[in-house]
């Protein structure tokens, strides 16, 4: 049985480098380490700040045990310790130590981990120790595995690959190219789509819950889980989570989309992001997945998208469908794992 309160030391580091716990007020630092991170391996930044508050609020997950930060060790601190980080690279809080720039990031969620290294600080050893951290404090808690998504090719990608960690599916970003739409699928009659209630926020969670189990090994996230991420992150707006609803009012297919503003090329570009897309199924194959995703572009659009993107893996074989409606393959990662038995 899992013991997600188990937890074990902060990695030991190489010399000029320390660990320490992170606190939510870390959010802006560990998604500027992320972007650059993205920017590095992919061109253009794939994360916000809202995705690591929202991962961070979730009530299964204990910020304070389940993630650390690599910060330098400022010179004068150094010196005056004659240590360097080696000894203290360990030491918990830095409240009481002149702080250092964060470089490197580590989180763990049941079977999931990720792992984050700014360019400017790689080949120094800071991924191997955490990846030795993320084993442990995974193995301490009882998972029989422990898995992380990267992008193909990349360098957390070799990384991983080097130390063993096996491929377990593939995973791709598709976009919506600027100019193309989705071709029109009218919705059957007696079904309607438009924002979502709050009343009927409890409905979305179950159905898109039980569509994503049916591929998903995972434990079935609460509430109050899938609420942190979707209609409780933050910047949500009401009319991101849509939802097509049949004759008798219930929900039977939703998507949310989420906003993102980033620079590109010396320039703003605003991207919606579809996030969550669910069927019932016992409602499938009648075009709303697709009446949908016609329906959160053109929102999205409205608001001020030039770009319109999802992602999709090997367990859902739903890649030929988005391609089929015109979207195309951006970046093509791995979710690569480690056994811990």
């Amino acid at each position: 049985m899992p013991d997600d309160a188990a937890t074990v030391p902060l990695p030991t580091l190489p010399a000029g480098y320390r660990a320490r716990r992170l606190v939510l007020a870390d959010a802006a630092a560990v998604t500027a380490v992320v972007a650059a991170q993205d920017v590095a391996d992919t061109g253009e930044v794939m994360v916000e700040e809202a995705d690591v508050v929202g991962d961070w609020q979730r009530p299964s997950f204990d910020l304070a045990t389940s993630a650390v930060g690599v910060e330098t060790v400022p010179d004068d601190a150094a010196s005056n310790s004659g240590t360097g980080s080696g000894a203290g690279s360990g030491a918990g809080s830095a409240t009481a130590q002149q702080p250092g720039v964060l470089v490197a990031v580590a989180e763990v969620h049941r079977d999931r981990a990720e792992v984050a290294v700014h360019p400017d600080h790689r080949d120094r050893g800071l991924g191997t120790a955490l990846d030795h951290w993320v084993l442990a404090l995974a193995r301490a808690r009882g998972e029989r595995s422990v898995g992380s998504p990267v992008l193909e090719g990349s360098a957390g990608d070799r990384l991983l690959a080097d130390l063993g960690w096996a491929v377990r599916w593939h995973s791709w970003v598709l976009a919506l190219p600027e100019g193309v739409d989705v071709p029109e699928r009218p919705l059957p009659a007696g079904y309607t789509a438009r924002a979502a209630a709050p009343e009927e926020h409890r409905a979305c969670w179950t159905l898109n819950e039980d569509a994503f189990l049916e591929w998903s090994d995972r434990p079935r996230d609460g509430y109050e889980d899938w609420a942190a991420l979707t209609v409780e992150r933050p910047g949500f707006e009401p009319w991101q989570l849509r939802v097509v609803v049949d004759e008798a009012g219930e929900v039977v297919a939703l998507a949310l989309v989420q906003m993102m503003t980033t620079e590109q090329g010396g320039r703003e570009r605003t991207e919606a992001y579809v996030a969550r897309l669910a069927t019932r199924a016992d409602q499938r194959g009648r075009g709303l997945a697709q009446a949908l995703l016609v329906d959160v572009f053109a929102e999205g659009r409205r608001r001020g998208a030039s770009l319109c993107t999802l992602s999709t893996d090997s367990r859902t074989g739903a890649l030929g469908l988005y391609e089929k409606v015109g979207m195309r393959v951006t970046s093509s990662w791995v979710n690569r794992a480690a056994a811990l038995d």
